[in-house]
Order: C-alpha cells, then sequence, then structure tokens
C-alpha cells in the first residue's frame, strides 16, 4: 500500500527539520484512492531523516562498563551544526550519570562535554560558522533570557534542560541505537563520546587551524571552570592568597591562573600525591595531603587564613574545611559537580562570602581565546594534565581518571592517527 505525507499548515502540528510524518492507509482502501483526511482512520508515526551513522560510547545503565555502539542520528535543525570530534576530554560531571538516582530518566546516554572537531555541515540559518571551522564545544544556552543576554549564559534560565537532561531543552535530542532504541545525545548540548556530535552555533568557540585540536576539548568545561572561578568570580590580584582543594584539572587548572595572577600564597590539598607533585610543579607554594586529619589548620598554618579557597570535590566534609580555612573577610567558590548537601553553621559565615559558580562564570567565546592565548604564552599548559586514549579505551580512561593515574583523560575518535600522549 502507499504512504501519503501530509504536511500540517497548523504551527501546532509543525514537526522539527528534519522529522517527517507518515500514515499507512487501512489495506481495504483502493491503492490509489488518496483521502481528504485520514485521522480518523489510523495514527500517524514520526521519522527522521537518516543522516549520518556512527560509533558512540554509551552508558546504558549507571553501575555497567560504557559500551561503544552505533548510533544513527537524524538531519540537523536550522540552527544546528555536525561536527567531526577529534578529541574530547572526560569530565567528573559525565560521571553523574553513574548516580543511581541522577541517571533514571537519562539513561541510555551518550556523556561527554568537553569535545573539540571540525565542522562537517551546517544547518540553513547557521552564520557564526562554516564548514571546514576547527571548534572547541562549550555548554549550551538559550541566548533569550536576562541572563544571556546581561553576559551571563553560565546562569541561563535553561541551563538545566539544555545541558543535564541529556536531551536538550526540547526532549528531542535522541539518536537510534542498532536495536531500535532512543539514546539520549544532547549532554551539555553535545554528546561528544562519539565520532560526531549535533551542536548548536551557539555552543561553539572557533579557534586558530595550527592548534593542536584534539587536546583543546577541555577547554570548554574543565580548564574554564578552574581558571574562570579565578580570573572572572574571585578576581585574583597579586598577593592575594588561595587554598585549592582537589587537584584534579579543575583545581589544577585554578593552580595555573593563581600563579599567572600573581599569586603569593597558592596551598593545594588533594588525596594523591603524585597530583601534589604536579601542583606544585604547576605553581603551589605548598600542598597538604588529604587524608591529614587537620587539613584546614595545616593550610592556616598558624595564621588567619587564605582571602579565598576553591572546592572542586563536592564532598561536605571538603567543602565545609574551604570556608573553613578563609581569613575574615574572604571568599569560598564552590564547583564540584555532585549531589551532597552542605550544612553550615551560621557563625561560620561571619565576615565570609560563599557561592556557586557554573562554567567559571565564562562567556566562552570570549574566555577560550584568553585561555588559548595564556597557553601559547606558557602560562597555561594545561596540556600537561592530559593523557589520551582511544574511545575504545573509555572505560579504562574512566578507571585511569577514578584512581588518580591520569587527571584529565582525552578520548581520540581518529582511529588511523591516534599516538598516544604522553
Amino acid at each position: 500500500m502507499k504512504l501519503w505525507l501530509f504536511r500540517s499548515k497548523r504551527t501546532s502540528d509543525r514537526l522539527p527539520t528534519g522529522w517527517h510524518r507518515t500514515f499507512s492507509l487501512p489495506s481495504s482502501r483502493a491503492e490509489n484512492d488518496r483521502p481528504a483526511s485520514i485521522s480518523h482512520l489510523v495514527q500517524p508515526t514520526y521519522e527522521r531523516d537518516v543522516l549520518k551513522t556512527f560509533d558512540a560510547a554509551v552508558l546504558r545503565k549507571h553501575d555497567a562498563a560504557f559500551e561503544v555502539e552505533q548510533v544513527t542520528i537524524g538531519d540537523l535543525r536550522p540552527n544546528e551544526v555536525l561536527v567531526r570530534i577529534v578529541g574530547v576530554g572526560m569530565c567528573h560531571t559525565d560521571l553523574l550519570a553513574r548516580d543511581e538516582d541522577f541517571a533514571y530518566d537519562l539513561l541510555p546516554l551518550i556523556p561527554g562535554h568537553e569535545g573539540s572537531g571540525v565542522i562537517e555541515s551546517i544547518g540553513h540559518d547557521v552564520t557564526l560558522v562554516k564548514i571546514g571551522d576547527h571548534v572547541v564545544i562549550s555548554f549550551d544556552s538559550c541566548t533569550r533570557c536576562a541572563s544571556c543576554l546581561s553576559g551571563a549564559p553560565a546562569y541561563c534560565s535553561e541551563f538545566r534542560a539544555r545541558n543535564v537532561t541529556g536531551r536538550g531543552a526540547e526532549g528531542t535530542g535522541v539518536a537510534r541505537s542498532a536495536v531500535g532504541d532512543d539514546v539520549s545525545n544532547r549532554w551539555f548540548g553535545q554528546s561528544s563520546f562519539a565520532e560526531y556530535s549535533i551542536v548548536a552555533e551557539r555552543n561553539l568557540v572557533v579557534v586558530d587551524r595550527s592548534l593542536p585540536l584534539e587536546l583543546m576539548g577541555p577547554l570548554g568545561c574543565s580548564i574554564q571552570t578552574g581558571a574562570g572561578a579565578v580570573l572572572n568570580t574571585m578576581r585574583l590580584s597579586p598577593g592575594r592568597s588561595i587554598a585549592i582543594f582537589g587537584a584534579g584539572a579543575v583545581g589544577l587548572a585554578a593552580v595555573m591562573a593563581a600563579k599567572a595572577s600573581g599569586a603569593t600564597e597558592i596551598v593545594v590539598s588533594d588525596l594523591h600525591e603524585s597530583r601534589l607533585e604536579l601542583a606544585l610543579e604547576l605553581g603551589a607554594t605548598s600542598v597538604v595531603l588529604g587524608t591529614d586529619p587537620d587539613v584546614v589548620g595545616r593550610i592556616k598554618n598558624g595564621g588567619s587564613g587564605v582571602d579565598y579557597s576553591l572546592d572542586t570535590t563536592a564532598v561536605a566534609p571538603v567543602m565545609t574545611a574551604a570556608i573553613s580555612v578563609l581569613r575574615v573577610p574572604g571568599k569560598a567558590v564552590l564547583v564540584g559537580a555532585g549531589m551532597a548537601d552542605l550544612t553550615i553553621a551560621p557563625a561560620l559565615l561571619a565576615g565570609r562570602e560563599v557561592t556557586y559558580v557554573l562554567e567559571g562564570a565564562a562567556v566562552p567565546q570570549l574566555f577560550i581565546p584568553r585561555l588559548i592565548e595564556m597557553w601559547r604564552s606558557g602560562s597555561l599548559p594545561f596540556d600537561k594534565l592530559i593523557r589520551t586514549y582511544r574511545l575504545s579505551e573509555i572505560n579504562l580512561a574512566e578507571r585511569d581518571s577514578l584512581s588518580g593515574a591520569t587527571v584529565k583523560p582525552v578520548l581520540l575518535t581518529d582511529r588511523d592517527e591516534f599516538e598516544r600522549r604522553p
């Protein structure tokens, strides 16, 4: 029997670009007898035009290993682009999907939100980027709300819907697996643990083609978050002091930014001695092992405390310690991705300020080029944090990250040109 395509003129019935509505006529009707209306006969089905099939790392259960499998995506919407992913950093935020409660409505999911790559195709309304551009992908925002319009896209009123639901603000960001089920593929507007990613043009930062593109992805989140907390939120000035809790990529980016800002005291606390050694190499003036029974006392070292503190762990006792090490006045900045509650005695806040910062309070299109210039000048050598893995080695990368063996895993998708770094 024939399938007739009906395009509705009613706005409420319009489908996203790349989707179409089909109706199947009952076999009893004459094949050439097109009805004026068939809504009373059959229900429509919705199908998306096939654009590309490729490999992606899919998390199907919160406690299962990643599976690299083939998925298929549909055509682009007018403001979207298709990016061929070259490299993608693994961030602690990607592992929120390991939390059973958080992941309840999220899985199966393609995580990944520190992608970098090359634009292969664009929607017909795209004007800010072009095919062939090298890009870093950052978080999504609506561009319309008061926060976005005032230059604070990290506090977009739709931030959660656009970034941590996995399917975007409209709930339609899905790929189709080889077995036919839907897989969420708009994690932070990109889901870049994959060979390809569909991204809105507002998420993109065009970078110079001479840069090592495969290493640039972490600028889109972890490096931006740590450096931005220091440079954008604290606005750390020469002669000031700071304590940093957690020497992962975010914390070590903060160390580098603090050194570049002229801080005279940079104290770092972490559970891994190897990371503390790296912190000293990158600019820390002293370090404290996180298992020390008196971390706060060791950081204060008989003084009144530090001007600023940064917590990257989202662990409640550590966040409390980050507040306790402050002198008065002082400011604590929290950036860790986690589900723990923080309970604080009000007296601990006397003369102290505490804030939670997303994405380094950055405008990526302005801040990431600044970070690249710092990297070029040698003041932000974030590439020292990176170890590269094949996309197929994602479970090894996760294990190395959790054990502390690797600070910033970066997954490379080009199987023919793979060379492990360092």
